[in-house]
């Protein structure tokens, strides 16, 4: 038994070097510390989502935000963002005892600190601010001041007026208000998920490893990340926005990435300590080889995350600046404590066989049958190449075919569920209300000008196409406002036209656009101006990062297409179920039609990154088979045999807990949970298992071809798993169970989501003597 007051030497003496000797030379000492350092990131985090925003879909540097702010200070009445809905129950808004009460509330609010530009119907008499039936009308105002300010206003006055007033009664909502309850209910969300995803993965985790020890590590490290970057949000919080949507990613990625990696390296050391190496000694290797892997994964994932930062819009940078922080601290947790806690556990790490009870009286199978199964699927797929190539795509490109039909819009309060306060205000003022109250388009005029010329300009734009009607001008100073409103819904092609149409008007004085639909067509412009930049970044640090691994110029863009092609049947359920609102009912959410503008750009970089991490797993093996037998086509078999699993059980956990995000009754979170968690079982169950060997068999040796300067280039710089000895003589397939490899040799009782990874119990001094703990193929990662 190793003595845990320090940590082993090396076997034969030798003393572990670089990394292994960094991590491993004090792990109690680094344990404690990552203990102080995460309490003090607990603290330091503490808070953090009520310092984060509910919006960030606009371009900050487009006219439709310029013109927003300029009449949200000159003329604070044509931006409500408070509205309350006065509803009499007894009879019509228009009754004595109903008016009196409104202009009480009227009175009321116009004294609140804070709020500004109150108006209502009864002092209009504008038909839009009236129900058609008579029942209900409208008060709106605005709440001065930043998201937080704003929303600390609401938090102050809403339950003063919310509820019965007399004869009438009162329901809040206007955006500060959809806001609020997005904020708040976000966060409900994220705890309900956690609390789901935490158990799951236990149970999952103890299925794959056996031992309860084994499976608290990976948890462990997640916990670890995701309270980390906790803290790293509340820092960036003092110096910009960030979005409370972002919470939910470091939730996901921070459970997720640290499991996969803690199962990598995990399982590796498992594998080292089944050989007979002492725990000090098979850190080294799983560190050199595994680690390895794992820091190089990280950071194909951080990558792909980064490219969000070229966006202008806060709500994707947020996922970035989430995501940086969550991938790099999960790694480093998975590469500095993760040995640390090895170290000292020793041969402990299978302790607690919890399937011990399940397994009695079960017919044992041969070793290594699990990963003859993944060995003879990669026979059958490369044997029918052809077939399983046209087939694969063919299949992904239907998936995808919906997203044909996306249509973009905005985020608005249909994205909150049915019941939610704000959400049923502005669903009565689209369903009984006259016109399109709240899809007005709303031009600024800036410069002298004279009523003449403000009347001409009025008639141009009345004469418009698209345009249904127009009022105004509000004038004040040197500024006016115009309010157009366009024929059809407020964020339909025509209305997008009709932005357009006001902006190529030539007049005498300056004219600024803004409304939901010049958002709209901003936010797009912006997305498709900055998109071509992010998809480079993407695929040039892709190519490089692919190539320094493997050496090879076909794979990085084999890699990258693949990649791509994954995505497909994630994008088409995103219109088919969230835009067309199939299986709506099901999943609890309301569809507004579209898909919101950045969406796509951020489920894209997450599930790309993602399929890149176990891109990377399955090349980085394939790559060290080859180069020690130099056969392409057993490198791929083995690859798939001694991966493949592993890798299905990685993405079966992390699925879970994206689908546990996806249980949020927010609709932007729950298409992205469940669209993610598709991606990451696609690609690993259909483009790793399928469609890599298939196409690696096509391209044949010429896989591994790059010309010379390039070798050289890889020869100097290149990483690789492991050390690269010799091509050795061919040993025999690996498709025969009985020719495996030679630590294969103890009964096989494992099932679940073990049998999937290829794990395999170890620990009998002969075939007949009972086995007692659990460890992986010796093939792992």
């Amino acid at each position: 038994m190793t003595e845990v007051n320090k940590p082993p030497q090396a076997a034969g003496g030798a003393r572990p070097g670089g990394w292994t000797r960094f991590v491993t030379a004090r792990p109690r000492l680094s344990l404690l510390l990552a203990l102080v350092i995460t309490a003090l990131a607990v603290l330091a985090g503490s808070g953090v989502a009520d310092r984060l925003g509910s919006g960030g879909w606009e371009d900050p540097a487009a006219e439709s935000t310029y013109a927003t702010k300029a009449l949200e200070r000159e003329f604070p009445d044509s931006q409500p963002n408070l509205l309350l809905l006065v509803h009499a129950p007894g009879g019509s808004v228009d009754t004595p005892a109903v008016a009196a009460e409104a202009k009480a509330l009227v009175t009321r609010l116009s004294g609140e600190k804070g709020v500004t530009g109150v108006g209502s119907y009864w002092q209009t008499k504008s038909p839009s601010l009236r129900a058609e039936d008579g029942h209900e009308a409208l008060i709106a105002a605005r709440i001065t001041g930043d998201e937080k300010t704003a929303a600390d206003t609401l938090d102050r006055i809403a339950p003063h007026y919310r509820g019965t007033h007399g004869p009438v009664t009162v329901k809040v909502g206007g955006m500060v208000a959809v806001r609020s309850d997005m904020q708040t209910i976000i966060k409900e969300d994220l705890t309900r998920a956690e609390l789901i995803a935490l158990p799951v993965t236990l149970v999952l985790l103890v299925m794959v490893f056996g031992s309860a020890i084994a499976a608290l590590l990976p948890l462990g490290i997640g916990i670890v990340a995701i309270l980390g970057t906790n803290a790293v949000l509340r820092g960036i919080t003092s110096f910009t926005d960030v979005s409370v949507f972002a919470m939910n990613l470091t939730t996901a990625l921070g459970l997720g990435l640290a499991i996969d990696y803690a199962l990598f390296i995990v399982r590796r050391f498992r594998e080292e300590l089944a050989t007979g190496a002492d725990p000090l000694t098979a850190i080294g290797t799983t560190l050199r080889t595994a680690g390895r892997t794992v820091l190089f994964s990280a950071l194909t994932v951080a990558v792909s995350l980064a490219a969000m930062l070229v966006f202008p819009q806060y709500f994707l940078r947020s996922f970035a600046y989430a995501g940086i922080a969550v991938v790099l601290l999960a790694a480093a947790a998975a590469l500095i404590l993760l040995p640390a806690a090895l170290v000292l556990l020793g041969n402990r790490v299978n302790a607690l066989d919890l399937r011990r009870a399940f397994r009695r009286g079960r017919q044992s199978r041969p070793s290594g049958a699990e990963g003859t199964a993944w060995a003879r699927a990669a026979t059958l797929v490369m044997r029918r190449a052809p077939l399983f190539a046209i087939a694969t795509t063919g299949f992904l490109i239907v998936l995808g075919l919906p997203f044909l039909g996306v249509k973009f819009g905005t985020a608005d309060d249909r994205q909150l569920p049915a019941g939610a306060e704000s959400h049923v205000v502005q669903q009565h003022i689209r369903d009984d209300f006259p016109g399109n109250p709240g899809g007005a388009l709303e031009v600024l005029a800036e410069g002298r000008a004279t009523p003449a010329q403000y009347a001409a300009y009025k008639e141009r734009v009345a004469a418009l196409p698209e345009a249904a009607g127009v009022s105004g001008p509000l004038v004040k100073g040197d500024a006016a406002y115009f309010t157009v409103q366009p024929k059809g819904e407020s964020v339909d092609d025509g209305a997008q036209r009709l932005v357009g149409e006001l902006r190529a008007l030539n007049t005498p004085f300056d004219t600024k656009v803004t409304g939901t639909a010049a958002v709209l067509v901003d936010s797009k412009h912006a997305i498709a101006e900055r998109l071509p930049w992010a998809a480079a970044i993407i695929a040039i640090v892709t190519l490089l990062l692919v190539f320094l691994l493997t050496g090879s110029v076909l794979i990085p863009v084999q890699a990258v297409l693949l990649n791509a092609l994954s995505l497909t049947a994630m994008f088409g359920a995103v219109v088919w179920v969230f835009q067309d609102g199939h299986l709506s009912n099901l999943l609890g959410f309301t569809s507004p039609g579209s898909i919101e503008t950045t969406l796509p750009v951020l489920m894209f970089c997450v599930a790309f990154g993602l399929s890149m991490d176990y891109g990377v797993f399955l090349l980085s093996r394939i790559k060290e088979e080859y180069d020690r037998t130099g056969d392409h086509e057993r490198a791929v078999r083995l690859g798939l045999q001694r991966t493949g699993g592993l890798i299905t059980a990685a993405a079966i956990i992390l699925a879970v807990v994206m689908v546990a995000i996806g249980t949020s009754r927010v609709t932007n979170t729950k298409m992205l949970g469940l669209g993610i968690a598709l991606a990451v079982l696609m690609d690993a169950m259909v483009v790793r298992s399928l469609l890599v060997p298939a196409i690696m068999r096509l391209t044949g040796k010429a896989t591994w071809w790059a010309p010379a300067p390039l070798r050289r280039f890889h020869a100097r710089f290149g990483l690789s798993e492991g050390e690269q000895p010799a091509p050795e003589p061919h040993a025999p397939e690996p498709d025969a169970p009985q020719q495996d490899a030679p630590q294969q040799d103890a009964p096989q009782r494992g099932a679940g989501l073990n049998s999937i990874c290829g794990c395999r119990r170890v620990g009998a001094t002969s075939r007949d003597e009972p086995e007692l703990t659990l460890q992986p193929d010796s093939h792992g990662a």
